[in-house]
């Protein structure tokens, strides 16, 4: 009797110890996000119409269309205008002043409304700037565009924008950046436009302002 008292008492010591829970204990549960206030987001969005359009759908070539661009890519933007990752003067003062919560109200917002479509304006160039955007340049190891912003040149959310119907000015000076090294938030982007010439940049923001 002694020994089996002796062995119960040390299968007892060594036994883990866990410790006790009552049935209120519960998980924690993991923090609410808020949901964009598209209210708001129009709110906010009142001092960029001057320049992008009271929809998003900007008049001028020379600035690009927000309207339906995929809220997660216009965020990552304006957070990057806001740090100097993607440098413009105007843009980063119009983002010095906006929260975190700005920015995704007025995200959502413009990826609410409606994209006026484009057109390719230059025939010679458009059979050129679809081999390109469709195939990419084999020879010189030059990517689809299509592979990352979809045959229709819708994108794919959170990773890779809309380009389609996009001002094709606005597309060449995003390209000729990229190339020139002047933007440098994309190093896919560098790559990839580093290898096109004037005439391909020309080619390829002509046929995308077509794509619907």
């Amino acid at each position: 009797m002694k020994l089996l008292a002796t062995l119960l008492t040390a299968a007892l010591l060594a036994a883990p110890a866990f410790p006790a829970f009552s049935a209120s204990d519960k998980p924690a549960e993991a923090p609410k996000v808020a949901k964009p206030d598209l209210v708001k987001g129009e709110a906010s969005y009142a001092s960029c119409a001057a320049c992008h359009g009271a929809d998003g759908n900007a008049g001028s070539p020379a600035y690009p269309k927000l309207a339906q661009q995929h809220p997660e890519y216009l965020v990552k933007q304006l957070q990057e205008f806001k740090s100097g990752k993607r440098a413009n003067a105007v843009m980063s003062g119009m983002a010095a002043g906006l929260s975190d919560e700005d920015m995704k109200n007025i995200s959502y917002w413009l990826a609410s409304k409606k994209q006026k479509a484009g057109f390719a304006k230059d025939k010679e160039l458009v059979a050129l700037g679809e081999r390109i955007y469709r195939g990419g340049i084999a020879d010189r190891q030059i990517a689809a565009c299509a592979g990352c912003h979809s045959p229709n040149g819708s994108g794919i959310p959170s990773q890779y924008p809309r380009l389609g119907g996009q001002h094709a000015d606005y597309t060449a000076a995003q390209l000729t950046a990229f190339r020139d090294g002047v933007r440098k938030n994309s190093l896919q982007m560098t790559g990839v436009a580093a290898k096109l010439n004037d005439r391909e940049i020309k080619a390829v923001a002509d046929y995308i302002a077509g794509l619907h």
